[in-house]
């Protein structure tokens, strides 16, 4: 069974203290994972505290790039800082984790469509390793440089891979209506339009969603939960808000 997990960045980082890194949060879902029995597993996290402020910093996002070396280092040097804090804590919670920084792997076209291979990837999984991945930086053909989020990996890295679970850890406990409580299962976006928006509204900023519209288009059950759930959902339980169209 292959199961791709999204850490938030909010989840592995103090998203009010810069570049601070959540460490017993952190510490806590590294333990979750590593008690899990799956045979292919696929992590990708947030920038949370350490990615968001440098893009903004240089007013880069998803849809406005630049063509500045310096930004792409801040940037690309914050999210390879945090990536090493969440492989250490996996490998120190005995999953076999492996870096891997979007940035040298992938780019989108002129269109802004993505272009990201995962050979390497499935490779990384036969031969026992766990791949890392987190929201980064990514060259833009005519553009300079753009942002790669980490859901947009998620849903691109679970659907090239025929993954059979995906799981976004949050700091919610799932996907809530407008009274604030956990919709227990979305199976069309206008079960929960009323509290996301309409299903024709612009999400520039990767908000919930967008989350929601681009799980509703997998192939396989997502769930969006808070960290307490992580447990329950390797284990292979319903957590939070199922998300399956």
């Amino acid at each position: 069974m292959t199961v791709v997990v999204k850490l938030g960045g909010s989840v592995v980082t103090e998203k009010d203290q810069p570049e601070t890194v959540a460490a017993d949060r952190l510490a806590d879902l590294a333990g979750a994972l590593g008690d899990a029995n799956l045979d292919d597993l696929v992590v990708v996290h947030g920038g949370g505290s350490f990615g968001h402020p440098h893009a903004a910093e240089h007013g880069i996002s998803s849809s406005e790039g630049k063509r500045d070396a310096a930004a792409v280092r801040d940037v690309a040097g914050a999210m390879a800082e945090l990536n090493t804090a969440v492989v250490g804590a996996l490998a120190d919670a005995g999953v076999p984790a492996v870096p891997v920084h979007p940035f040298s792997v992938g780019y989108r076209t002129a269109d802004g469509d993505l272009r990201f291979p995962t050979d390497q990837l499935a490779a990384m999984l036969d031969e026992g390793f766990v791949p890392v991945l987190h929201g980064d930086v990514l060259t833009q053909v005519g553009a300079g440089a753009t942002i790669v989020s980490g859901d947009e990996l998620v849903t691109h890295v679970a659907s090239e891979l025929n993954a059979d679970r995906v799981g976004l850890c949050s700091t919610v406990p799932g996907v809530l209506d407008e009274s604030g409580d956990v919709v227990r299962e979305i199976t069309d976006y206008e079960d929960v339009a009323a509290a996301l928006g309409g299903s024709d509204a612009t999400d520039v900023t990767g908000g919930m969603a967008a989350k929601v519209r681009a799980l509703l288009a997998l192939g396989a059950p997502a769930f969006v939960f808070g960290p307490d759930a992580l447990s329950a959902f390797l284990a292979g339980e319903d957590a939070g808000t199922r998300i399956e169209g």
